[in-house]
Parts: C-alpha cells; structure tokens; sequence
C-alpha cells in the first residue's frame, strides 16, 4: 500500500517501570495472588509503556488520533474501526516487580486486504521490551482497520445458538463470565481508551457490536492464566493467538488448553460453541 509505506520503518521509545501497586491491581483483576518471588507474570507487559496522548488529542473512538505528521507513530488509515487482530509473543526473561523497563515499537509492515466486510488495512508493530538484565519480552502485534458496518448490517457477533461448546477432548477447561466491572479495569490497567469496551451505546450503535467487547488481550491474558494454573508462572517460552470472533461482555467464556512442550493449543469459545479466539504456546 504505498501511500503508507513512509511508516514502515517508523519508530518509537517508551520507558516505564513495573510498578507495586500497578501489578497488585492486576493481580486483583484477575483475582489470583501475587507470586512469592517477585518475578512479574506473562502478559503484565502488557500493561506497561501503554500510549499517553492528552485527552484532547483523543479520536472519536478513544484511541488516539493519528495524522500525517512526523510525530504519528502509526499510519492514518482512514478506516474507523480498529482492533487488535493477533499477537506473536517470545518471552525470554522475567520481568521482576519494581524495576525499570523500556520498550522499542516498530512499524514492520502496512497491508491492504479485501475480506467480507470490505477493505482491511493491517498494521503489524513489532516490540522489544527490555528490563535491568537485557531484552524480555519479544512481540510482533497485529492491528487491523475495517470499515463501517453497512447500514442494516446485523450485529456482531450473532446471538447465541442453541448449541452447546463441549470441551470433550481438551485437557483444562475453564468458564468465566467477563463482565463490564472487569473490562473497566482492564482498560484502567492498559490505559487503553477504546469506547468499545466500556461504552455500550457507541459500541453498538457506531461499530455495530451486539454489547460492550472484551478486549483481544484481555481473553488472551486469561489464556495464559489457564496456562498459569497449569504449568506454573512464567513457564512458556512463546505465545501467539489470533482473534476468531468478538467476545461479549456478561456471557461464558469457556477457556481450554491442551498439550504440552512444543505443543500447547490454547483456545476460548462462547457458550454456544462459537470459536472467539484461538492460540498456541511452547513451554
């Protein structure tokens, strides 16, 4: 897509610290306790060297504006509606609770695409974020920006069906209910503003989704939760998912796991069997 090509290339510094009260909090959001040894959890990066634009200088979604400008570090597609399409994650080192981190972005490609629901600009931005000891978190994130949904469009995604999910098969299985009081703290804790997790109205009646969404990173963090629960703190050496399906606020989200070593399958799916989101890992 060559009128974005100037962007490839681009990129940007963030410094940050895993701060006490910041990883208590999420702790609390995902109502599980504190490691004994200081070390941070897999996917608490995530909520660290978060974007910081001034309210003012907000879109009309709640991300931040991008422009032509120098000092727009992302491409200003003009495609309204954006999401966090999917995630390569290599962890190398443990993050430990108090120390400095700093995290390096870059934009690493621009793709323009045609699917269903017309054009799709996808935006790939590859991270490093480093701590006291040397590079710990390596990620390539995948962003994509769609296009309004057509008038009379029906509402994404479909109400459930009348089929069951079964978790035959898969080796851990977990239900949880997400609900508006843990997407605000999730975006609380991500400094992430996008109307769509905590404005039913907007998200609705602009972005045409049938209730508030859980975010992308969210269900994935609740993934490594489960893998968490299962194999210990910090026990993958690499994560990937890919978003299947919007997830709804207030309905199960059943959460499995199956595998071991090289080859851990990951995967959330709705009450009616819908796949929401799909992953693998390597421990």
């Amino acid at each position: 897509m060559s009128e974005w090509q100037a962007w490839i290339g681009r990129e940007e510094q963030r410094s940050d610290h895993a701060d006490p009260g910041l990883f208590t909090r999420w702790c609390a959001t995902l109502d599980r306790a504190a490691p004994a040894d200081g070390l941070v959890p897999q996917g608490f990066h995530w909520c660290l060297c978060t974007p910081d634009a001034a309210t003012a200088q907000l879109g009309p979604d709640g991300h931040p504006r991008r422009d032509d400008s120098p000092d727009s570090f992302l491409p200003p597609v003009p495609l309204p509606r954006r999401m966090w399409a999917s995630s390569k994650v290599e962890f190398l080192a443990p993050l430990k609770v108090g120390e400095a981190v700093t995290r390096t972005s870059r934009v690493a490609s621009v793709t323009e695409k045609s699917g269903g629901s017309g054009k799709l600009v996808f935006v790939d931005v590859a991270h490093e974020t480093h701590g006291p000891a040397g590079l710990a978190v390596r990620e390539v994130q995948s962003l994509v920006y769609r296009e309004p949904a057509a008038p009379g469009t029906p509402p994404a995604p479909p109400p459930l069906g009348e089929g069951r999910f079964d978790p035959t098969g898969w080796d851990q299985h977990r239900v949880i209910e997400p609900g508006a009081p843990l997407l605000f703290r999730f975006s609380a804790l991500t400094f992430n503003s996008h109307r769509i997790h905590y404005d039913a109205p907007y998200a609705v009646g602009e972005e045409g989704y049938r209730g508030l969404v859980v975010h992308g990173p969210l269900t994935a963090t609740l993934l490594l939760d489960l893998a968490q629960r299962t194999l210990g703190d910090n026990a993958l050496k690499s994560f990937a998912f890919r978003g299947m399906s919007p997830a709804v606020a207030d309905e199960p989200l059943h959460l499995v796991m199956r595998g071991s070593g090289e080859a851990i399958e990951l995967g959330t799916f709705a009450a009616d069997g819908r796949q929401v989101m799909s992953a693998s890992a390597s421990a």
